[in-house]
């Protein structure tokens, strides 16, 4: 996620280098860095830290407090991952985000060619930040660095995303650069993060989807489909429709559209439809976002390349839609009012009825909406088109007989303005739809009967996907602790490592672990668990090790028994 730096003229004032000397940092020295209150764990508004290692590139800080507080195991484990970190940084982040997004600001303002990253406790949720003003003098910004710097959670180290995290960071200083410094302009956030999260592609690091970069955020748009492109509230959802479009307008139109659009003295939607025409492209940035609304819904590209993704992990993804029952002949009449924002997906499935429908769909005068329709036939075959809308912003559709001849309608309407993203929420509009029936005859028991079908169908639907969930968190979490459960813990402790660790205790049975709690914290009641579990297995835990009492900490001996039980083997 970007800083914001909010003193006035600072940008403009920031565009020249200090004249000054500056000596390069050196290795072990310790320095006090300002950081920001709202996401440091405690509300510090600095924070001391030393410099571990001095990389090509970077030098990688690690705060002193959190760091001296690790036991000589931990600090051993985290010198090694920061190692990792910095050699993926010189080797690969570095080199390959340059060559495609442009350079940071080099020297910069510190004349100094080597970025700062600083490792410190940030609040969880958040794996890292950026800030403007440390690339502005002190004499303008008074809580500065100086330096062209980005700021990583300590916690994160230990995973395998916080190469993607400092990959997302590294690209908001290098829109800084592109954007604010050489054309005076400011990105708008939506692209900036959008620019930020593809980075991890670009990497590789999503090549192998399961429990990749692209998992997770396809996990946060499945929970949040419907989320505002352009209202960016600093979320984890925001992420996921906007990484799911991203990664669509990348595979139709190519990395070089993040690329070339950052390039240039336009910020947002007006930068990629500047790429669009220059490129020869017909379709507009709205057409390319109404079109990836119609393909997370169908996903099938033998309707058109537009409306499906290509990658196979994707390639069956697709939305759920809103259910709506037509009107049977004794409910003649059906109206429903949905509030809708701009720049987000929605979808209604019509479905039912008999005899003669007639839908009336309507939104405020005034409003940009483009409404894309789904018709399906009986016999499974669709067809996609659009609603056209009279100068009102009101369309009108009748079937002879809706039923007989269709399987189903969705509609999909789009507000496609305004092409700024909003000061804080977006505005909400309502749009209504209408459904008239005409049927001669009461065929009411047949409705019935098709509600409680539709029903049951979708309990149905419910316990699977209910199922298919837990099944793919159990695989996840087997993943993620055959690579990263691999080091000692005591009480105290709290992380991914420790998860891992209760939800094997929990799978040992409540003689071992009754609370089976599963909270990522070491305390009591797993250092408890812990000591049941090496008094169980003493004679390959504590006896070769010539202990007589366990201890309640997991060392060497306790994971090699760990690793050689259940879905850790």
């Amino acid at each position: 996620m970007s800083g914001k730096f909010l003193l006035a003229g600072v940008l403009l004032a920031a565009l020249t280098a200090p004249l000054c000397f500056v000596m390069a940092d050196s290795l072990g020295q310790s320095h006090i860095f300002f950081v920001d209150k709202s996401f440091d764990e405690q509300g510090r508004g600095q924070v001391t830290a030393s410099l571990k290692i001095v990389a090509n590139n970077g030098y990688f800080y690690v705060e002193d407090s959190w760091y001296n507080n690790l036991t000589t195991e931990q600090k051993t484990a985290v010198d090694y991952d920061l190692q990792k970190l910095a050699n993926e940084f010189d080797n690969n982040i570095y080199p390959r985000i340059t060559a495609i997004y442009g350079s940071e600001w080099k020297p910069g303002i510190d004349n100094d060619n080597k970025i700062t990253i600083l490792l410190h406790d940030i609040k969880k949720g958040a794996a890292g930040y950026f800030r403007t003003q440390d690339e502005a003098p002190l004499i303008q910004a008074a809580d500065s660095n100086e330096r062209e710097m980005v700021f990583l959670n300590t916690n994160g180290l230990a995973s395998n995303s916080i190469k993607s995290y400092l990959a997302h960071e590294f690209s908001h200083l290098i829109t800084y650069n592109q954007k604010d410094r050489l054309r005076g302009v400011t990105e708008d956030v939506w692209l900036n993060e959008a620019r930020a999260d593809y980075t991890s592609t670009i990497l590789g690091y999503n090549d192998i989807y399961q429990g990749s970069y692209l998992e997770q955020r396809v996990r946060n748009f499945i929970n949040n489909s419907r989320d505002p492109m352009m209202e960016w509230l600093n979320t984890e959802g925001d992420y996921g429709a906007l990484d799911i479009f991203t990664y669509y307008l990348v595979e139709k139109y190519g990395v070089a559209i993040l690329a070339e659009s950052l390039k240039t003295n336009l910020v947002g939607v007006d930068s990629l439809n500047s790429f669009l025409r220059k490129y020869g492209y017909s379709k507009t940035f709205s057409q390319i976002f109404s079109d990836w609304t119609v393909a997370i819904y169908l996903n099938d590209c033998s309707l058109g390349a537009d409306y499906c993704f290509t990658r196979p992990e994707l390639a069956v993804l697709k939305v759920a839609p809103f259910l709506i029952l037509a009107p049977s002949a004794s409910l003649t009449k059906l109206g429903l009012v949905y509030q809708e924002k701009p720049w987000a997906g929605y979808w209604y499935r019509i479905m039912g009825g008999q005899g003669k429908l007639d839908l009336k769909l309507a939104i405020e005068a005034g409003v940009a909406l483009k409404v894309s329709f789904v018709l399906c036939s009986q016999t499974g075959a669709c067809r996609v088109d659009a609603l056209p809308l009279d100068v009102n912003n009101q369309a009108e559709i009748i079937f002879d007989n809706f039923s007989r001849d269709y399987a189903s309608l969705t509609l999909i309407p789009v507000i496609l303005w305004p092409l700024t993203p909003p000061e804080d929420f977006s505005p909400v509009h309502n749009l209504s739809i209408n459904l008239q029936n005409f049927s001669s005859g009461d065929e009411v028991a047949r409705v019935e009967q098709l509600q409680k079908q539709l029903n049951e169908l979708l309990q149905k639907i419910a316990q699977v996907k209910a199922l298919l969930e837990n099944l793919s968190n159990q695989q996840a979490l087997k993943i993620t602790c055959q690579t990263s459960f691999d080091r000692s813990m005591a009480l105290g402790d709290k992380g991914g490592n420790v998860k891992c660790l209760q939800t094997f205790l929990a799978g040992q049975g409540s003689d071992i672990y009754p609370a089976g709690l599963v909270s990522g914290f070491y305390g009591s009641l797993t250092q408890q668990a812990v000591v049941r579990f090496q008094a169980k297995y003493a004679s390959e835990i504590l006896t070769p090790l010539g202990l007589t009492a366990p201890t309640g900490r997991v060392g060497l001996a306790t994971l090699a028994k760990i690793k050689s039980l259940s879905l850790l083997k």
